[in-house]
């Protein structure tokens, strides 16, 4: 879906101005959901190289004619609705040109390690006395205290450290078997939607107040925040949990099953569903079986459960078992790989591949933002920006000085 960059009326967080010293994922996620809400933000950049992930390809964006533009597909998932300006903060004319996009700012976001920015002079302690009404947003690996805070968090480090892995992969004993990372830097996402959060409330809380504050946003933390279940079954039933493949841990049958041309999901939420999954696998016996007949006793049962099921499946091909399972109403799906994803009629509806100008490559493809304001929608205004593309613009509108 083509989107049209000009003759956009205001977004939900319009008037608010954005610092991003951040790079790589969480941070970046953070500030384009920002830009994606109608926030002015401004990407800091070091000097001649940029965002770490600037680097972090291929596959690189094509200029149209078959030649790379030297911008990563990694760089351009987190910077869209963004202007960039390079400055180096090592030097004294660096901190002054941030003091003074600070002296204007309403929102700082940064992940640098504990410490790091305070021998700049752009900690927040030094820069909430220059802009009072600042609310500064830190992001690190294992936050501002604790033993851990001086060391380097990456996601993949936390997925491990956070107990993620443990709870992802195939069980002991099974082919393939041994924690697994998942397939996308969830924790740097979660911790970005997470950090988000907190400086919305943060500005209500201003609002109300007239004063900003410091958020310290830690990966690790947000790990654990995010086992949901997971962690709420060992603190409340005492046991570790297991890895258990593609099986849910607290209701059966909710996995993948082997069909005549591959798999399919079949996500049975309660009893009633599992009672139509029995007659649509022409087993109508095994919803009245008192071994499965309610959840607990699937959950206990859950292997010869899951056996009967899968000598069943591998009869028909995973398109006919989802044609028929959705008319029985019960929920399953085919497990794509991404082309499949973006051809999907229901993808395709809801326009979620876009496309917007870019200064080297004509267009852009990038993916939507799933929020959906009814009266402040989401608006596409800037592709990912080239480093320091907006220097003069930025210090104009910003510091009303066409340099600095």
């Amino acid at each position: 879906m083509s989107v049209q960059q000009a003759s956009l009326s205001p977004g939900a967080l319009d008037g608010l101005k954005v610092l991003d010293l951040s790079r790589i994922l969480a941070g970046p996620w953070s500030t384009q959901l920002l830009g994606d809400l109608g926030a002015d933000v401004v990407k800091i950049e070091r000097p001649g190289s940029g965002d770490d992930t600037r680097a972090w390809g291929p596959p690189w964006l094509s200029d149209g004619h078959g030649l790379d533009t030297g911008e990563s597909a990694y760089y351009l998932c987190a910077n869209r609705n963004k202007r960039s300006l390079a400055v180096d903060i090592s030097v004294p004319e660096g901190q002054r040109i941030v003091r003074e996009l600070v002296s204007r700012a309403d929102i700082l976001v940064e992940n640098f390690k504990v410490g790091g920015l305070a021998e700049y002079g752009l900690d927040y302690g030094s820069l909430s006395t220059l802009n009072p009404r600042l609310i500064y947003c830190s992001i690190t690996g294992f936050g501002q205290t604790g033993p851990y805070a001086s060391r380097p968090g990456y996601d993949f480090l936390i997925q491990g450290m956070g107990g993620l892995m443990s709870l992802t992969g195939q069980p002991d004993g099974e082919p393939g078997c041994g924690p697994l990372k998942v397939g996308v830097a969830l924790t740097d996402i979660l911790t970005g939607l997470y950090a988000t959060v907190g400086i919305l409330a943060a500005v209500n809380h201003r609002d109300r107040t007239g004063c900003g504050q410091h958020l310290d946003l830690a990966l690790m933390d947000v790990q654990i925040a995010t086992l949901a279940n997971q962690a709420s079954n060992f603190l409340i039933g005492k046991k570790v949990p297991v890895r258990l493949g593609n099986a849910h841990p607290n209701i059966v049958p909710y996995q993948d099953f082997p069909t005549a041309d591959g798999h399919m999901i079949v996500a049975v939420g309660n009893d009633s569903q599992f009672s139509s999954l029995c007659h649509a696998l022409g087993h109508a016996d095994w919803a009245a079986d008192e071994r499965f007949r309610k959840n607990p006793q699937r959950v206990e049962n859950r292997a010869l459960l899951v056996d009967r099921i899968q000598s069943v499946t591998t009869s028909r091909t995973t398109a006919d078992w989802v044609a028929l399972l959705e008319e029985a109403g019960v929920p399953c799906g085919a497990i794509n790989t991404l082309d499949k994803v973006f051809d999907d009629e229901q993808v395709e509806a809801r326009g979620l591949r876009i496309e917007i100008d870019h200064p080297t490559a004509g267009r852009v493809p990038l993916v939507a933002n799933p929020i959906r304001l009814s009266a402040s929608p989401v608006q596409y205004r800037r592709a990912p920006p080239l480093l320091d593309a907006d220097a003069q613009a930025v210090l104009s509108s910003w510091l009303d000085t066409s340099s600095s």
